[in-house]
């Protein structure tokens, strides 16, 4: 199969731009990883037109899809989880070209998972999982239960990713896998909303009662990633750190962080007067 692609990427392999080439082949009758085609051609590039682009390609019975990135785009998948095949892709792939250890040296990044990538992964997660967690609360307690079951389904897979991250891993597509070895008690709660005994009101009760207490106790983890901004200014606004480039990945649920920090006390508000007669301006600062 090499053979019969090597003229989809050989042109490309030349070029200085292109940083390397993977080649991924299904391995069942039925796989997601490669979109049920027979191969993915993975090209990674510094630049290009778009930031992203696919090719789809016949042979000989066969089909083939061609998916060119630039590195800015993969860097942005690694970290934000938006495409979990990836990080597969990445890890498991057949290296057809590799300029300058372009590929050893993104397995190795990926395989030591260095802190700072680390501690901003849990903190993106952390927000989701608030997020999801708060909007499935409020509808539980307004008797829209099967929303509700939706939204702390995902909350725990935020927990469940957040979990694996913490132990210094990418979260595979297999996430659950992961964390049945890696925290079996995160997936003992998964278990018992998907599969418990109760009715769908009651299962949901009592993993509102033992979410709530997970967040709590990973609050200074999950907030590290922001914690750490916070130490570069004693003071901030909201559009301050809105705009600051570290925190542009979570700025959306960047408003719910803030509240759950301040009903902590890792966060105080200081109150500074506008022209409006008892309206106030609010500013941020870590409580030392």
């Amino acid at each position: 199969m090499e053979d019969l692609l090597r003229p989809l990427y050989q042109e490309r392999a030349s070029n200085e731009n292109t940083l390397g080439v993977l080649l991924i082949e299904k391995n069942k009758p039925f796989s997601p990883l490669t979109d049920n085609f027979d191969c993915i051609l993975f090209i990674i590039v510094t630049h290009g037109e778009k930031p992203w682009s696919v090719k789809h390609y016949e042979f000989d019975d066969k089909i083939a899809a061609l998916h060119i990135v630039t590195e800015e785009r993969l860097n942005e998948w690694l970290l934000l989880g938006s495409n979990r095949r990836v990080v597969d892709w990445v890890i498991n792939g057949k290296v057809l070209f590799n300029r300058n250890e372009y590929i050893t040296e993104l397995r190795d990044r990926l395989d030591k998972f260095p802190v700072p990538e680390r501690s901003k992964k849990i903190t993106l997660e952390f927000a989701k999982l608030l997020r999801r967690f708060s909007d499935g609360k409020e509808l539980f307690h307004s008797g829209q239960h099967l929303d509700s079951f939706n939204h702390i389904l995902h909350a725990l897979h935020h927990l469940a990713r957040l979990a694996v991250i913490e132990r210094g891993f990418h979260p595979e597509i297999t996430v659950w896998n992961q964390v049945k070895v890696i925290e079996p008690q995160i997936y003992k709660l998964y278990e018992e909303l998907i599969t418990g005994n109760e009715s769908i009101d009651k299962r949901i009760e009592l993993l509102l009662i033992a979410s709530e207490f997970s967040i709590s106790s990973k609050t200074k983890l999950g907030a590290g990633h922001l914690l750490t901004i916070f130490e570069e200014q004693y003071e901030w606004t909201v559009a301050e750190l809105m705009e600051h480039r570290e925190i542009a990945d979570y700025s959306i649920d960047l408003g719910i962080l803030l509240e759950h920090l301040i009903e902590k006390g890792i966060v105080d508000v200081i109150r500074q007067q506008t022209k409006g007669k008892h309206l106030f301006h609010r500013h941020y600062t870590m409580n030392k």
